[in-house]
């Protein structure tokens, strides 16, 4: 038996999810392209870039991870460019995507005069704000009042400077499509004086189309919808969770059992604070395999609590038809999406190893974690 903790991902569910993210992108002609944000597993990308070749970046490390193991069509959304980062984005990207006018307005001159003599030439987009807010949770809404993300149609001249090809917008977080049809009808509503006069339109990430229930002929609907009004723009589409949805999960042992007011919290060799962020800042509370089922009045209710000195490294409740005791192993599913690229290493708590298991055969490590990563960081 592995060793808890540990991350593992299925190639069968893996392949699954991109098998239908090629289809829907054949079907609606639109390009999905993989967001490092939410996975950047690189071991994994072998697999990925059978089925998409290109990604989108925020960042240099994001951009260099792509170039290397995935594909050399980079689309990079920053919310701001320096001009000690931005000479390196313009090297490596085919796309960029500035987060305001100003910005643009700074570094377009260096890109037009890299596109003089570039043998591929970068295409520039502006993000701007739809303000149509989906998104019940604040922290993952790009569109709240304040928001710093995009730009505004009353900020927009009537006509657009020389150089943006594309609008690119951000309004959704695991949603449906629709919701991206609500998104869609309020960009007409503000920006649609622009939108004949642009080459793309990049619809960012939360299209959570290999969520169980996705309705995704309503979103090739929609794909087709855009191709007959807007016959000349090529579409984009960049969700994270959609490719590594529910493709892994994380196993856990009961360490121990205390109890205070009543409740029962059985502390397990892992951290919702360190290897669970997102369990957190949503907050959610995910299914456990080995938990009790609805049906079931006799279970036992516990808390699951992390092993870090974070008062609030706990997640609760489950029911489980036996009670829990030291040894037990628990399976704290779809832990594979915006998992392990939010992890840390507080408290100096071990990080849970990584294993993939292949359709035929046995799991394989991909990475294990010591206490020369911990110290390195600081180095």
């Amino acid at each position: 038996m592995i060793p808890t903790p540990y991350y593992i991902v299925y190639e069968e569910k893996l392949r699954k999810n991109l098998e239908l993210i090629k289809d829907v992108a054949e079907r609606g002609d639109v390009e999905i392209i993989m967001a490092f944000k939410a996975n950047a597993l690189w071991k994994t990308l072998p697999i990925i870039g059978e089925y998409v070749r290109a990604s989108t970046a925020s960042s240099l490390n994001e951009l260099r991870l792509s170039l290397e193991y995935l594909g050399d069509e980079v689309h990079t959304y920053c919310p701001v460019y320096t001009d000690a980062t931005f000479p390196l984005f313009l090297k490596g990207s085919t796309h960029i995507t500035f987060n305001s006018l100003a910005q643009f307005h700074k570094y377009y001159p260096l890109v037009k005069t890299y596109n003089l003599t570039a043998p591929r030439k970068v295409s520039c987009g502006l993000r701007v704000n739809p303000h149509c807010s989906v998104i019940e949770t604040d922290i993952y809404n790009p569109c709240i009042p304040g928001s710093r993300f995009g730009v505004n149609a009353s900020d927009l001249p009537a006509e657009l400077p020389e150089g943006l090809d594309g609008f690119h917008f951000h309004a959704l977080c695991e949603s449906s499509s629709y919701d991206l049809e609500k998104v869609l009808d309020a960009l007409r509503s503000q920006f649609g004086g622009w939108l004949p006069k642009l080459k793309w339109l990049n619809m960012g990430g939360g299209h959570l189309m290999t969520r169980e229930g996705y309705d995704t002929g309503h979103l090739i609907s929609l794909m087709k919808g855009l191709h007959e009004e807007f016959p000349d723009m090529k579409l984009i589409m960049e969700p994270g969770s959609a490719f590594t949805w529910q493709t892994g999960d994380l196993v856990t042992q009961v360490l121990d059992v205390v109890e205070d007011a009543g409740i029962r919290t059985a502390i397990i060799d892992a951290s919702f604070a360190c290897h669970m962020p997102d369990c957190l800042e949503m907050p959610y509370r995910p299914a456990i395999a080995e938990a009790a089922s609805d049906t079931d009045n006799t279970a036992i209710s516990y808390r699951l609590g992390g092993n870090s000195c974070l008062s609030g490294d706990f997640v609760g409740d489950w029911r489980f038809s036996e009670p829990l005791e030291p040894g037990k192993r628990l399976t704290l599913l779809d832990m594979n999406h915006y998992t392990t690229v939010k992890t840390n290493m507080f408290n100096g708590i071990q990080h849970p190893s990584i294993w993939f298991k292949p359709i035929n055969g046995d799991p394989v490590l991909l990475r294990e974690f010591t206490y020369e990563d911990y110290r390195d960081r600081m180095d």
